[in-house]
């Protein structure tokens, strides 16, 4: 099959006429579009991540001794609220209140005889073997530990607000000053 011959100038007539549909559909095209709707906006809707629980274990002068699930950030004082409240006999001036509980925490309300047996020299109220209490512990009760003095109790506290509650002893090693022979003779001298 043979083609015709085509002139340079009707060539050129044919691309120019092709040029002109080609313009004319495009702007039709795109002209179309503009005169869509515009798509709807999208009403996504952020959701409170469902907070976190703590378990702990609340024992001594309060009206129901045991576990309890609390959300994360509560207090010393919210536990023994949910353990039904300290019994008339609990010396509440024992327990930091406003401390921040851990999870696995134990928390004791000592009873006005026990702190006054404390105070007598008797045997302690802050735990087993009257251990002092990462989590709760004042300034002063972590100063009078060995190896411990005023600066490093009060890094000890500031290390306990800006991570919060200890979640082991071990994690003493990260609070500057404390190192592996002071954590060493410490571990059996504290609990959380």
């Amino acid at each position: 099959m043979q083609l015709p011959d085509i002139s340079r100038r009707r060539a050129l007539a044919y691309v120019v006429a092709l040029l002109a549909v080609l313009t004319l559909a495009g702007r039709v095209a795109f002209k179309d579009e503009s005169r869509a709707p515009a798509a709807a906006p999208l009403n996504l809707k952020a959701e409170a991540a469902p907070a976190r629980k703590v378990v702990v274990h609340v024992v001594g002068q309060v009206f129901r001794p045991g576990l309890y699930s609390l959300p994360e950030g509560s207090r010393v004082d919210d536990a023994i609220e949910r353990a039904g409240g300290p019994k008339p006999r609990a010396a509440l001036a024992l327990v930091n209140l406003a401390a921040p509980v851990a999870d696995g925490q134990q928390v004791i309300v000592p009873s006005n005889r026990q702190a006054t047996q404390a105070l007598a020299g008797g045997p302690g109220v802050g735990g087993a073997g009257g251990r002092v209490h990462l989590n709760s512990a004042t300034l002063d009760q972590l100063d009078e530990l060995p190896g411990i003095g005023p600066v490093t109790a009060q890094k000890i506290l500031d290390y306990r607000t800006e991570h919060g509650a200890f979640g082991s002893v071990e994690e003493l090693d990260a609070v500057p000053g404390i190192g592996p022979a002071t954590l060493d003779e410490l571990r059996d001298l504290v609990d959380l």
